[in-house]
C-alpha cells in the first residue's frame, strides 16, 4: 500500500513557502528548526521528488515544489472545510437534507417552516418530498430519505421518534346540516353520523375508525377518499361528515363562501399527533434543532383562533 503525505507535512511546506526561511518557518509551526528540516526532508523522499533548495539566503522553492505546495494549499483547505462543515452540523442546520411528508401535513405546515429556515439558515438545503404514507416509513429505512414528517406514533427499533404537537380534528359538516349552526360540538353528537375518511393506507384512517366504533357513528366504507380535498367536496354534497385536521381546515376552507362548515370539539381529545422521524443511526443533533425550528413556526403562525395546536 502506498504511503501518503500526512496532513502535519503538507503544512509544514506551505508554512516554509511562506516564510521562505526554516527557522522562520518552525517557529510560526512551533516547533524546532531540525525538526521542521526533518520534516520537509521524509516527504521529498516519499514523494521522490527535491522540494526546496537548501542554501545560504531565503528558501527557494524547486519547480516541483511550487506545484505540490499549491496542491498541498488546497488539501489543507479542503480538510479545514470538513472540520467547519462538521462544526456547523453540531451546531446549527446546514447541508442537505432530504424530508419526506404526508400529503395531509406538509403542504399545510411546510410553508411556514421554509420561510423560516430560509431567513435564519442560508447554509441549509431542504429537499421536502410528498410521499404515499404506505411508502413513507420504507423510505426512510431504505435511505432514500433522512428525515420525515408524519403522523404519530410510527418508529421502531432502528428509529427515532420527535413529537412536535398535538393537532386538533374538527368536525366537517354540510353547511344545510343540524350541527352547522354549533360553535362546537362533542363525541356524543357523533353518534348515527355517516362519516367520510380517507383509505386505510393513511393513518388518520384507523384513528377515524376508531373514534366510530367508540362513539356510534358509521365509517362509510364506499366512499373513502383519496386527499383532503376529495373528503371535504364530498362533505359539501351532503354525503356524510368528516374529520379534517385544523392544518388543512385553516388553510382551505373559508368560512364566508364554503359550503362545508368545520366545528371545534368541546373539552376533547380529538387530536392527531405530528412529529419528526429519522433513522437512530444518524446524527440527532441537526434533526433536533429542525424539531425546534417546526415547533417555533407553528407557535407563530398555527396558535390562534378556537382548537389551538397543543405542545409538549
Amino acid at each position: 500500500m502506498t504511503k501518503l503525505p500526512s496532513l502535519r507535512q503538507l503544512r509544514y511546506l506551505v508554512a516554509l513557502s511562506e516564510a521562505r526561511h526554516f527557522r522562520k518557518a518552525a517557529e510560526a509551526m512551533g516547533i524546532s528548526q531540525p525538526s521542521l528540516s526533518l520534516q520537509i526532508s521524509n516527504l521529498e523522499d516519499l514523494l521522490g521528488v527535491l522540494l526546496v533548495e537548501r542554501g545560504r539566503g531565503p528558501v527557494t522553492l524547486t519547480p516541483e515544489g511550487r506545484e505540490v505546495v499549491s496542491c498541498a494549499a488546497r488539501a489543507i483547505d479542503e480538510v479545514s472545510g470538513i472540520m467547519g462543515l462538521t462544526a456547523a452540523f453540531k451546531t446549527g442546520l446546514t447541508g442537505t437534507i432530504r424530508l419526506g411528508t404526508t400529503p395531509t401535513i406538509g403542504p399545510y405546515l411546510m410553508p411556514y417552516v421554509v420561510e423560516r429556515l430560509h431567513a435564519n439558515y442560508p447554509d441549509l438545503r431542504l429537499y421536502i418530498r410528498e410521499v404515499a404514507p404506505r411508502d413513507l416509513r420504507g423510505e426512510l429505512l431504505a435511505g432514500g430519505l433522512d428525515v420525515i414528517l408524519t403522523q404519530l406514533p410510527e418508529g421502531g427499533a432502528d428509529l427515532t421518534t420527535r413529537r412536535l404537537f398535538r393537532e386538533p380534528l374538527l368536525l366537517a359538516v354540510p353547511d344545510d346540516h343540524a350541527l352547522a349552526g354549533r360553535k362546537a360540538v362533542t363525541e356524543a353528537d357523533l353518534a348515527d353520523l355517516n362519516v367520510l375518511s380517507l383509505g386505510p393506507d393513511y393513518a388518520m384512517h384507523s384513528q377515524i375508525a376508531a373514534l366510530c366504533h367508540q362513539h356510534g357513528a358509521m365509517i362509510a366504507r364506499d366512499y373513502e377518499g383519496t386527499s383532503l380535498d376529495a373528503i371535504r367536496q364530498m362533505v359539501g354534497m351532503g354525503m356524510g361528515v368528516a374529520f379534517l385536521p385544523r392544518l388543512y381546515a385553516r388553510s382551505e376552507i373559508d368560512s364566508r363562501s364554503s359550503n362545508v362548515v368545520v366545528l371545534p370539539f368541546r373539552r376533547s381529545t380529538v387530536m392527531r399527533s405530528v412529529g419528526l422521524v429519522w433513522r437512530s443511526a444518524t446524527g440527532a443533533a441537526i434533526f433536533d434543532r429542525l424539531s425546534e425550528v417546526i415547533k417555533d413556526a407553528a407557535r407563530q403562525n398555527l396558535q390562534s383562533g378556537t382548537s389551538p395546536v397543543l405542545f409538549d
